[in-house]
């Protein structure tokens, strides 16, 4: 609280000191003014100390100078308006560097305090502090593995998102290891302890954060940079303008004028600006040091589960056994899924409800942890989870959805109805729509360097970098080989690192500034993070990088400019011509002219792109809605393209039919409405229709291949079927439809749909 006070307290008797002076009382005028000066001497000089023990000589030592000055040759006005200058850019200082407490609590609160322990066919629960290595602990549904462990019979099914980031979860078999921190998402397993708490993953972790904070070096700041040589200028000047005039009143009239002003109050001003417009974009930057940090970043290091990717899994597509219909097998899914708490099954059922599909309740339903849920829906006994088949068994349809999961990196649900295969559901997690375009707008705002770190499977991860053209990919990485990557890219470059969950606490810790989100992340990553995402969007960090480029930009702009300004009243001060406290009242038009000049950060920059119109965001948020509905008749063009390959009767003419119905029905209108109400309202925002004319060309391709499918069927009903000459470029057909589809889908969601909240 001593900034407030002193801000306080040096306006009242600056004040006092003016009203008394209007009265013509001259003395009392001096005496308040000389005592809001001695009140600013004992801060400031404590200011200096506390800089001087770690090395540094701060913009306060000017101000100790010429507040002493002034007291000595009883220039008190100019003393109380410098007392004042500098009580304003601490107080401004200290309520932008609100520090976060990086006690790491949540890590802690998260960590077993006991286990239960089984001796003979006795459990017992003892502190964690009483395991052994040998000891065999009993981990029931819910609970956190206590320490690291093997299976002692198998399988255990487990959450390992507090370690690795990645939602789906995995099974370990008999004998196989088990970390300390994972959570027991199925039934009740046994493990051996293999080591004890102390030497367990987890504490690792919560050492590895404490260790990384503690190693970071404190930040210099912008200010203290300049005032490395304006201070020995300053000192410089006013012992020169002693020297030559033997005047005291002269010196001391060069340091009041070369009060750092600028840089104890544009500097602040304008890095809180900044803090405060990026607060207004949902992103909280704990101090002004992060965000003067934030603007001189050129590495990014990221996570990628729930940063780059939405982090749960979706749908990614629904495959139906020949007789069956895709739609048929994601309902009966779903409705036995209705059941599982297992997370690809709340994807399922929420695919299912978002395509309006009715579901039944199940009966007799059970689930196998490891294998999934079992039951009797509509009268059919159904099985959803992994196949028992080998994949040599498999028929030709599941050999296909195998290698396909392979190819795209998604996991299999397999629906069995009556102990045969009907069907699968591939599921993914997704790219987030804006992070293609955040990606770039990061690169345009200085960031030379793009590194992904992940504890997920290499071939996603991969796929990810290449979509997004990331430098660098590195996947299987646990929280030390975080931390070590942000360490090494920070020998090379200011770093930036972004993460979600506990285990890139310790990295987010070790990097220049670490990155929160905080919407849906781990608190324990907010806790040792310096800047936090408060909206589930990737984006803001854009946001936050531009705003603070260009708060750092202005302020280096107002802090330079207000020194040459003083810098020209301090050579007039040492030729005579400037008397302290006239001298005091330029610097404070100097201050002025900067302010003004840095709160120009809280406005945006010129030519950026204006906020949507309320019609506008509707639509968006209107055609994203469509177009998560019209996923299932995607699916639909890729299955009959497939039953082109491999029958050319009744079956695939009765498909191609369905496509030319949903073509009719739904994805035409669908694009129509996008041509002639989205695309002219996003016109208006966007800067004309150049815009968007690259993805009208795409609605004309669409509705060309349309045509091309209609007229096939008006052939193969003139024949009574599908001509064997029609196949090849039926087939083509489709398969292009299909892709041009997607495409053009991702491009609008990145492009157009991430530009709505």
């Amino acid at each position: 609280m001593l900034e407030p006070a002193l801000l306080a307290a040096t306006t009242a008797t600056l004040l006092s000191g003016g009203i008394a002076w209007s009265a013509g009382n001259r003395g009392v005028a001096d005496a308040f003014w000389a005592a809001g000066t001695v009140l600013a001497v004992g801060p400031a000089l404590a200011w200096v100390l506390a800089a001087l023990r770690k090395g540094r000589a701060g913009v306060d030592l000017i101000a100790v100078l010429a507040l002493a000055g002034t007291l000595a040759v009883g220039e008190y006005l100019a003393g109380a308006l410098i007392a004042l200058m500098l009580a304003t850019g601490r107080a401004l200082d200290a309520a932008a560097e609100r520090r976060a407490s990086h006690d790491l609590r949540t890590l802690l609160k998260h960590a077993p305090r006991s286990a239960r322990r089984r001796t003979g066919q006795e459990v017992a629960v003892v502190p964690l502090a009483d395991v052994v290595v040998g000891d065999v602990l009993v981990v029931g549904p819910g609970d956190v593995v206590p320490v690291d462990g093997s299976v002692l019979a198998g399988p255990a099914e487990l959450d390992e998102s507090v370690l690795t980031g990645e939602s789906a979860q995995v099974e370990r078999g008999t004998d196989e290891p088990v970390r300390s921190g994972v959570v027991n998402a199925g039934g009740v397993f046994e493990i051996r302890a293999t080591a004890t708490a102390q030497d367990s993953t987890y504490a690792e972790i919560v050492r590895l954060a404490q260790h990384a904070g503690a190693e970071r070096a404190p930040t210099v700041r912008l200010a203290e940079r300049y005032a490395a040589w304006f201070l020995p200028l300053s000192v410089g000047l006013a012992g020169l303008a002693w020297l030559l005039s033997g005047s005291a009143v002269r010196a001391v009239a060069v340091l009041v004028v070369a009060t750092p002003c600028p840089l104890l109050l544009a500097a602040p001003v304008a890095v809180v600006s900044g803090l405060s417009r990026a607060a207004r974009r949902g992103v909280i930057v704990r101090d002004g040091g992060a965000l003067e940090r934030l603007g001189r970043a050129r590495t990014l290091v990221i996570d990628k589960t729930g940063t780059l990717t939405v982090g749960r899994p979706r749908v990614l597509a629904v495959t139906a056994a020949p007789g069956r219909s895709p739609s048929e097998v994601l309902r009966l899914a779903a409705s036995l899924d209705q059941v599982s708490a297992h997370v690809l099954a709340d994807a399922i059922v929420r695919e299912a409800r978002t395509r309006g599909l009715a579901l039944s309740m199940p009966a007799d339903a059970a689930e196998e942890p490891g294998r999934g849920p079992v039951g009797t829906v509509d009268g059919l006994r159904l099985g959803v989870g992994k196949c028992c088949l080998p994949q040599t068994a498999l028929p030709d349809w599941a050999r296909a959805v195998d290698n396909r999961a392979v190819l795209d990196g998604a996991a299999i649900a397999w629906l069995t109805v009556d102990d045969a295969l009907a069907g699968a559901v591939l599921l993914q997690d997704p790219l987030r729509h804006d992070a293609p375009r955040t990606v770039r707008r990061l690169r345009s705002a200085g960031l030379t360097r793009l590194l992904m770190l992940t504890g997920d499977r290499a071939e996603p991860a991969r796929e990810v970098g290449a979509v997004l053209g990331l430098d660098e990919v590195r996947a299987g990485q646990l929280p030390a080989d975080k931390v070590a990557a942000v360490q090494a890219e920070r020998a090379r470059a200011v770093t930036l690192m972004v993460g979600d969950g506990v285990n890139d606490a310790p990295a987010l810790a070790a990097a220049d500034i670490g990155v929160a989100m905080g919407a849906r992340g781990s608190t324990a990553t907010s806790e040792t993070a310096d800047i936090i995402l408060t909206t589930d969007r990737v984006d803001r960090l854009a946001d936050a990088m531009e705003i603070a480029v260009r708060a750092r930009r202005i302020a280096v702009q107002s802090a330079a400019g207000g020194m040459a300004m003083s810098l020209v009243a301090m050579i007039a001060a040492l030729l005579g011509w400037l008397p302290p406290a006239v001298g005091a009242l330029l610097q404070e038009a100097i201050d002025i002219a900067v302010i003004l000049n840095a709160l120009r950060a809280l406005l945006p920059a010129r030519g950026a792109r204006t906020a949507l119109e309320p019609d506008a965001e509707d639509l968006i948020h209107r055609f994203a809605a469509e177009h998560d509905d019209l996923r299932d008749a995607l699916d639909a063009i890729r299955e009959a393209a497939g039953l082109l390959s491999a029958q050319d009767g009744p079956g695939s003419l009765a498909a191609v039919r369905h496509i030319d119905h949903l073509l009719t029905t739904r994805l035409l209108p669908h694009e129509y409405a996008e041509e002639h109400q989205l695309y002219p309202a996003l016109n208006t925002q966007l800067g004309g229709p150049e815009a968007t004319e690259t993805m009208s060309r795409a609605h004309t391709e669409i509705a060309r291949l349309a045509r091309r499918i209609t007229t096939h069927l008006r052939m193969a009903d003139e024949a009574g079927a599908l001509r064997p000459e029609q196949l090849d470029d039926l087939r083509a057909c489709l398969y292009g439809l299909h892709s041009v589809l997607r495409l053009h889908f991702s491009q609008e969601e990145e492009s157009y749909f991430s530009l709505a909240p």
